[in-house]
């Protein structure tokens, strides 16, 4: 027997429509190099809906893939939207990737127009000769003091928008694409990531839910992480569907203006990775961060030390959540359910150093590598961590990397986790970054925990350098913190009683900075070439 419930579909456009009604005095602020730039949901749900029109005269197929190259800011909001409730899909394009990549992903997703911030347009310009379906290049006028080429496939957003007239959405089919993000956590070239507007529906519901986020009409949210790295976490999104302010901070995205705006803008939630918050944390000592409920760090694993800082110099530790650009990208958050009050807080601070649990909607299992015998929630046993649910991947654009998806429908992430009774995730570390070490495994990102809790260390990275006895051994890259010395010995005489010996690194190198990639990630790829045919001391 079937349920006798409505058809709806699970699509964008009734979202901007009820965002319209119903939040159009609530605010949306982007931070520009001046300033800040003040609108409010009606306003900015107008820009909405003359983007479709734009789109229309500038000649863009049905399904058109519409790229974006900007900072944080309304406008861009405004694309993410405009695109997927015309029907096309918005394709946010990494600033930060190597002039390769960006021209093999626009190419590979056969982008039409890109959509440009004037300050960015230098970085972009030199490369449209390589994009080959790129037909416009629309530059946003940030205030910037870049030159505009005098092209032909230039258009000015101004210029694009004056004739523009506002236009309804309507979408049926919740399967249909509405956004694509490229990840470049796998081997080879990056690969595609297509979100549906069901799986981007249903990713914000669980993000507004008290196990996640909590977002709601009263959140001032600040998205620290940038909207080109996977799906913005979801803060395009949630926020919309929630009736929370917004406060973007366009490029404004150093810890001083970040922890300004925190301050002035009266922030409740603020999402970024830890390379942020380690830098933010000076300036924010000392401010009325009283607003701020929830300081959300996902990307990379949080050190306990860090998090530790800002609980006992804020007050508020920094809550953890795991995710991919397959995940949407939220696949766990680690708010501590409440049977944990009360506990003594240095088993809190571990706890808090987990990955957290999934939501509902988010199936995990911990297996052998290379098969399907799943290995029990006692917190003890490790095997590679794969996920299903309704907003991840179940495959990868044009049926690249299928080696990433099991026979029987989950993706496997590539990390190496422990999964308690509670079914609270702790993930062990990636599985390409694990050290193997006489037959047994090492976590790199436990010895970077411990050494980053070192009041000298500013950052560690520990990668497994060849040993000719014991395959691999540990070699920790250490970045000391501005006028701290510390030495070899101290640090691994600091470790002795937190780890097992034969963990130990062989060395210690003190280098200028650790490298990252193109989301703020330490890039231990970059690490193992520089220190490639390092002869350790053991060695």
């Amino acid at each position: 027997m079937d349920g006798l419930m409505q058809s709806y579909p699970l699509t964008l456009p009734p979202v901007l429509d009820r965002a319209e009604r119903m939040y159009a005095d609530r605010q949306l602020v982007t931070a520009t190099a001046t300033g800040v730039e003040r609108t409010t949901y009606g306003e900015w749900a107008g820009l909405v809906r003359r983007l479709g029109s734009a789109f229309e005269s500038l000649g863009l197929s049905e399904r058109a893939r519409i790229g974006t190259f900007a900072w944080n800011t309304a406008r861009h909001l405004a694309l993410y939207w405009a695109a997927p409730c015309s029907g096309r899909v918005l394709h946010t394009l990494n600033i930060r990737l190597f002039p390769e990549q960006l021209t093999f992903v626009v190419n590979h997703a056969e982008d039409e127009v890109i959509f440009v911030d004037r300050s960015l347009l230098p970085l972009l310009w030199p490369l449209v000769p390589t994009f080959a379906t790129v037909r416009h290049i629309v530059v946003m006028d940030d205030g910037a003091p870049a030159e505009i080429p005098d092209d032909p496939r230039i258009v000015h957003f101004a210029d694009l928008l004056a004739g523009a007239a506002p236009m309804r959405y309507r979408i049926e089919d919740e399967n249909l694409a509405a956004a694509m993000c490229y990840t470049s956590g796998t081997t080879g070239n990056p690969k595609g990531v297509l979100y549906s507007h069901r799986s981007l529906y249903l990713h914000s519901l669980s993000i507004m839910t008290e196990q996640v986020m909590a977002i709601r009409q009263s959140d001032v949210v600040l998205p620290i992480v940038p909207m080109f790295h996977a799906n913005a976490w979801g803060l395009a999104q949630a926020p919309v569907m929630s009736g929370a302010a917004l406060v973007l901070p366009g490029p404004r995205m150093q810890p001083g203006p970040l922890a300004e705006l925190i301050e002035s803008e009266r922030v409740t939630l603020a999402a970024g990775v830890p390379t942020i918050w380690m830098a933010a944390l000076p300036m924010l000592e000392g401010r009325d961060l009283s607003s701020l409920r929830l300081i959300v760090c996902g990307g990379s694993a949080v050190p306990t030390a860090l998090s530790e800082a800002y609980r006992a110099k804020l007050g508020l530790p920094i809550t953890q959540a795991w995710g991919m650009t397959e995940t949407s990208p939220l696949g766990s958050m680690n708010n501590l359910p409440p049977e944990l009050a009360g506990r003594p807080e240095e088993e809190l601070a571990e706890i808090r150093s987990r990955q957290g649990y999934p939501p509902v909607g988010v199936d995990v299992r911990i297996v052998e590598p290379d098969t399907t015998d799943e290995l029990p929630w006692d917190d003890e046993v490790t095997g590679e961590l794969q996920v299903r649910g309704p907003w991840i991947a179940s495959a990868y654009y044009r049926g690249d990397g299928a080696e990433q998806f099991t026979a029987d429908g989950w993706l496997r992430t590539g990390d190496v986790a422990a999964v308690d009774r509670s079914g609270s995730i702790r993930l062990v570390d990636r599985t390409k970054d694990l050290i193997k070490t006489g037959g047994e495994w090492i976590s790199s990102v436990d010895l970077e925990n411990h050494l980053m809790a070192h009041p000298a260390v500013a950052e560690a990275a520990v990668i497994g350098v060849a040993h000719p006895k014991w395959q691999e051994r540990p070699l920790a890259c250490v970045v000391l913190a501005a006028g701290a010395t510390a030495t070899k010995e101290e640090l691994i005489e600091f470790l002795t009683p937190r780890v097992a010996k034969w963990w130990l690194p062989d060395d210690v190198v003190f280098i200028d900075e650790v490298p990252k990639t193109s989301v703020g990630k330490f890039s231990k790829k970059d690490l193992r070439t520089r220190f490639a045919g390092y002869t350790l001391p053991t060695g």
